[in-house]
């Protein structure tokens, strides 16, 4: 069995059945693919799948953790294939609010949601990813999770091992102190409004790093990918006080668990999300979203190459 279950009961319908565990669905199927909208669709297959079956279940929690599993298993196969052919560097799609809470797993929760961990994911295979999600981030027994990818205990306990070597090796470092991380990045998006290169460079780590994920659809804050504060800090100059000049601003913002901000134009349409990691009491990389298509759930997407050549001409 699984933990946390919720309370499904002989009375509620299938549609509140649903509903009521849509939360965790939405939650499962992010973390293995890294997308929202793909996440939403394995939800509302799962729900098709769902209204047309006609078995009889003990448990609904249990037969629709494993089919919104399934059906994320074969998006991320095909997804894999797109992905080797994306331009530049790929990022999971950012998320506002993750709708799942189950407080007995609060830190394996969060811990999952991360850039960071999400990108160490891609690396699994994608049973390993399910494999990981399921039995480390969602705490599924064994027998649970063999139900679900349709494998043998063995073969899932052989699949966790891999898994979990494989993220542990990788697990990046993140400042344990939440609220340190908070006033930390308040600290930095104060300094790039204000265009403050001594506060900048006290909240930037040395080595810095300053990604970009447009995928060829949207202009790079820079070159897409830079290292070392001296550079980023010219970036962040360059960017801040003309980006305020022609009516944008910076929305402080948890994305992914993470402290960030969502960029918005004049007129409050999305131009692009911030992500910051925080290690040793310094911002160590800070990944930036600019791609449309990875945007929209946030809210109206702006036209960023003219927001970017109005940034630029503020500067003269």
């Amino acid at each position: 069995m699984t933990p946390g279950a919720l309370s499904q009961g002989p009375d509620m319908t299938r549609t509140e059945e649903f509903e009521e565990l849509r939360p965790l669905l939405f939650s499962i199927a992010y973390r293995i693919l890294g997308s929202v909208a793909e996440a939403e669709d394995a939800v509302q297959e799962s729900w098709l799948r769902w209204q047309a079956s006609q078995a009889r279940v003990t448990s609904a929690k249990s037969y629709l953790s494993a089919v919104v599993t399934r059906v994320s298993i074969d998006v991320l196969r095909s997804a894999r294939v797109r992905r080797e052919a994306y331009v530049g560097p790929w990022f999971p799609e950012p998320l506002l609010d993750d709708p799942y809470e189950e407080p007995e797993r609060a830190a394996e929760l969060a811990d999952s949601l991360s850039m960071a961990a999400l990108l160490l994911l891609e690396r699994l295979t994608p049973l390993e990813r399910a494999v990981f999600v399921l039995r480390e981030v969602f705490g599924f027994d064994i027998p649970a999770v063999a139900a679900a990818i349709g494998r043998s205990e063995a073969a899932c306990r052989k699949l966790a091992t891999r898994a979990r070597h494989h993220m542990d090796a990788g697990r990046p470092r993140f400042e344990a102190d939440r609220r340190s991380c908070q006033e930390l990045a308040d600290r930095f998006f104060e300094a790039f409004r204000a265009g403050d290169v001594d506060a900048l460079t006290e909240v930037l780590a040395a080595d810095v790093q300053l990604i970009g994920d447009s995928g060829g659809k949207a202009p790079q804050w820079g070159r897409g990918s830079m290292t070392g504060a001296g550079a980023v800090i010219r970036l962040l100059l360059a960017l801040g006080a003309p980006f305020a000049r022609i009516g944008g601003t910076v929305e402080r913002h948890d994305l992914n668990g993470q402290p960030g901000a969502v960029f918005r134009d004049r007129d409050g349409r999305v131009v692009n999300t911030w992500t910051l990691d925080v290690a040793d009491g310094r911002i160590q990389t800070i990944r930036a979203v600019v791609n449309p298509d990875k945007l929209g759930h946030v809210g109206p997407v702006a036209d960023a190459w003219e927001t970017v050549r109005e940034t630029f001409s503020a500067r003269r």
